[in-house]
């Protein structure tokens, strides 16, 4: 038993280790974004552009709705 016991502590304390090592590397690498560049300026491309395209087909119906 006491063997196991000293082995599951040296387990333990190297999973913990490892575990903080990982989180340590995870907060000095920054913010990484979920998207690409590309697919932002897209969706940012639509959605200006719809708004755009609604505004202009809302000035001229001229409030006939």
């Amino acid at each position: 038993m006491t063997t196991s016991k000293r082995l599951a502590d040296r387990k333990i304390a190297r999973f913990e280790k490892n575990i903080s090592k990982k989180s340590s590397e995870n907060s000095k690498k920054g913010y990484a974004y979920p998207v690409g560049p590309i697919v932002l300026g897209f969706f940012v491309f639509v959605v200006v552009g719809s708004s755009l395209f609604q505004i202009i087909r809302t000035a001229t119906s001229r409030g006939m709705a």
